[in-house]
């Protein structure tokens, strides 16, 4: 994390959290959600606008973290920002060598490869979980049939439990406000 944000977290320790405003989609890319898009639905049924600014993109890839509960979110400042994912946490990009690095630009080794029903395959990281981008399947597909991938089957119904990540922190946040 910035030391800046750091900084303005210690400075300003109050400041509620925010939800709903940023989202990240199955490809990797950040969308910010103003009141009118978040009024048409979640994230999945209205994106918003996708995110071009290269600096700001970095800043929030190195603001990224998790909560206890599971909850993405963007440290911006003294300010929590949840993410909405489309699909999980992190996106995966398979390097031409075979390295595999985040949609944040991190490089990362996997420790397993998940399948689910529908054919997307996922990793696992130690920096955590996520879907690997659809362009890099064929290359994928060509490291599981010689055998230095043995994806495991595990329905994508049961991935955000199993690795400890919430789709949507804003609705999960209005069932607690409800509970």
């Amino acid at each position: 994390m910035d030391d800046l944000v750091q900084q303005a977290m210690a400075k300003w320790p109050n400041v509620p959290d925010c939800y709903g405003w940023l989202g990240l989609d199955a490809r990797g890319d950040w969308y910010m959600r103003d009141d009118q898009t978040q009024a048409l639905g979640t994230f999945t049924q209205s994106k918003g606008s996708r995110l071009q600014h290269e600096k700001l993109i970095a800043f929030i890839g190195r603001n990224y973290a998790c909560d206890k509960q599971g909850h993405w979110y963007f440290q911006n400042g003294p300010q929590r920002v949840y993410v909405e994912l489309e699909a999980t946490p992190w996106v995966w990009r398979l390097q031409p060598d075979g390295t595999i690095h985040a949609h944040t630009g991190m490089p990362v080794r996997m420790q397993r490869c998940i399948m689910d029903e529908h054919g997307r395959v996922y990793l696992d990281t130690e920096q955590g979980f996520g879907l690997l981008h659809t362009q890099d399947v064929v290359q994928a597909a060509d490291l599981v049939e010689a055998g230095l991938w043995v994806p495991q089957a595990v329905p994508a119904r049961e991935l955000p439990k199993r690795f400890g990540y919430v789709r949507s922190p804003q609705q999960s946040a209005v069932a607690q406000v409800k509970t």
